[in-house]
């Protein structure tokens, strides 16, 4: 089967580069949203593209109000779900070609999204194309489901869930491979006081002594607050991006902090409360609990054997430090499309995806879906 699907996409290699080439041209950056495309016009612009492309391949489309649109093969309203993304972050100064111009240099294709998610995504619908082609029969059904705001807060997918139901299990092609089994939670927290009220002085003081004391005489791990918690999995508490301001006679303390799965957030938040006095006032901007699947599952398993028999790797499983839809979309973990040793590519001017890599993911992913859905 392998051989049968591998050969399928050598076939169609060719469509594949040049699909990816022309939705890398759309500028799919966020912005000013208009009736029917919620984050602007060119976000919109992709969505009906990789939409259009996925017609023209024979599939099934729907486009749930701009927010996310799927590509589908079968009619069972149970299914596996492909995540990704068509949207993409801004791409800034420091590029040596136009950054959405899809130049190829070196067996590589270069462009803002072409890793970060659009060849991917791309990569997982010729994929399912293969499978089609080859009239593999599937017992489940299938759908390549395209986000459009996951790089600015996920709320494409609660618009999704509250139209549709959530895939049976499946995969986002948006962080690195092997399979990974477990995300770390993510959280937003703000500590202020109040500078409204007497002591003025006093106030300010016991507001620096505790950012001072917890914060930045402290190890990055909490330690000092007593939130160093960690496991062998996922390993250590991580605090970052400290920020403070005054506004409106508040000063307020924001961090952020990546947590392993040995904890929950309301822990970490009552753990912080024991520390503070009661003039200091805590709250969470925003939370995402850690994401963990057996690493024994069905799903797992499968995502393992699928790697290993394409790319003939180590497979075992692996956690991240990053943020993908498997926070926010129930049943989905990450898989693909960044190869080990890979990093610091996607986001960065020159983004690029080497070509073979791109087929490579397209194989992989065939092999995936299949073995998920046979």
């Amino acid at each position: 089967m392998e051989k049968k699907l591998n050969e399928k996409i050598d076939e169609v290699k060719t469509k594949l580069i040049e699909d990816i080439i022309e939705i890398v041209k759309i500028p799919s950056v966020k912005g000013t949203p208009e009736k029917k495309a919620p984050f602007g016009r060119n976000i919109n612009k992709a969505l009906f593209k990789a939409l259009e492309i996925s017609e023209k391949l024979g599939f099934k489309t729907e486009n749930i109000d701009g927010y996310m649109g799927y590509a589908q093969l079968g009619d069972d309203e149970n299914y596996i779900g492909i995540v990704g993304h068509v949207d993409v972050v801004l791409a800034k100064e420091g590029w040596c070609n136009p950054p959405f111009s899809g130049n190829i240099e070196n067996g590589k294709i270069y462009g803002r999204g072409v890793l970060d998610n659009k060849g991917p995504i791309m990569s997982a619908l010729y994929a399912l194309y293969a499978i089609k082609e080859s009239k593999l029969k599937l017992s489940k059904t299938i759908r390549i489901i395209f986000g459009t705001d996951e790089e600015s807060g996920f709320s494409d997918i609660p618009y999704y869930l509250n139209r549709e139901k959530p895939p049976i299990m499946g995969f986002t092609p948006d962080c690195k491979y092997p399979v990974v089994y477990g995300e770390r939670g993510r959280a937003k927290i703000k500590i202020g006081i109040d500078m409204n009220k007497e002591n003025y002085e006093k106030l300010t003081r016991e507001f620096f002594d505790f950012v001072n004391t917890y914060f930045l005489a402290s190890k990055s791990n909490g330690d000092r607050l007593g939130i160093n918690y960690s496991d062998k999995e996922f390993g250590m508490m991580q605090m970052r991006n400290y920020n403070l301001d005054n506004k409106d006679n508040y000063l307020n303390f924001t961090f952020d902090l990546s947590y392993p799965a040995t904890c929950t957030i309301d822990e970490i938040i009552k753990q912080i409360e024991s520390k503070m006095s009661c003039n200091l006032e805590i709250e969470l901007l925003n939370n995402y609990n850690p994401v963990k699947f057996e690493k024994k599952s069905f799903l797992i398993r499968s995502l393992q054997e699928a790697y290993e028999e394409v790319t003939h790797l180590d497979g075992s499983p692996v956690t991240t430090t990053g943020g993908t839809y498997a926070k926010v979309m129930p049943n989905i973990v990450p898989f693909g499309p960044s190869f080990p040793g890979q990093k610091g590519i996607a986001h960065n001017p020159n983004e690029y995806m080497d070509m073979n890599d791109i087929v490579l993911n397209a194989k992989i992913f065939s092999q995936a879906i299949y073995k998920l859905a046979k």
